[in-house]
């Protein structure tokens, strides 16, 4: 019965590893005033009918802090690349110069940052509930074992090992947020 208490408490934390994970990938795309390839993470662009991302028909750099190069293998992608940007709505015009398409990323005003950090926290939130309903999963499942016949005392245990191992989580997904309001209120 332990043994089962205690696989079902490492799947639970495989999901909050899972659940920082995203946040990680959400908060990746809200860019911060600064060019990073991470704002195209998920686009995808039409390669010859299918769908296929960025990242595997062009070579994304950033030459300097504000700007975006995205160089194609093929310079027929340039019109595929540019569409899926303006499709992906990502408030940015791309330029296309015959050879590569740029991105310039504007200087956000602070309203717009202040818009940023409320998003950030959004997503946050999000990590936030999904880690609380698998705790609500896990100490569901030990008060059922403890009902079957396993040790109240044991059980209490690893209920405040779980509280203890979300309150862990909990701890990492403030110090991401933390670091990306920093990042984002930072001119």
């Amino acid at each position: 019965m332990i043994e089962e208490i205690e696989l079902h408490i490492a799947q639970t934390v495989e999901h909050f590893d899972k659940a920082i994970e995203h946040l990680v990938f959400e908060l990746n795309k809200i860019r911060a005033g600064k060019a990073s390839p991470a704002i195209l993470n998920g686009l995808m662009v039409d390669y010859y009918g299918s769908p296929t991302p960025l990242t595997q028909v062009a070579n994304v750099t950033t030459p300097d802090a504000r700007t975006l190069s995205i160089q194609p293998w093929e310079k027929k992608m340039l019109a595929a690349i540019e569409r899926a940007i303006y499709e992906a709505n990502l408030g940015i015009t791309p330029m296309n110069d015959g050879e590569v398409v740029r991105l310039i990323i504007p200087q956000m005003s602070e309203e717009r940052r202040v818009a940023m950090v409320k998003q950030s926290k959004q997503a946050g939130e999000e990590s936030r509930v999904a880690i609380r309903s698998h705790r609500h999963k896990v100490m569901d499942f030990i008060k059922k074992k403890v009902k079957e016949g396993f040790p109240e005392d044991m059980g209490k245990r690893k209920e405040d090992e779980v509280q203890k191992t979300i309150d862990a989580y909990m701890g990492k997904i403030d110090k991401i947020l933390e670091s990306k309001e920093k990042d984002i209120m930072t001119v």
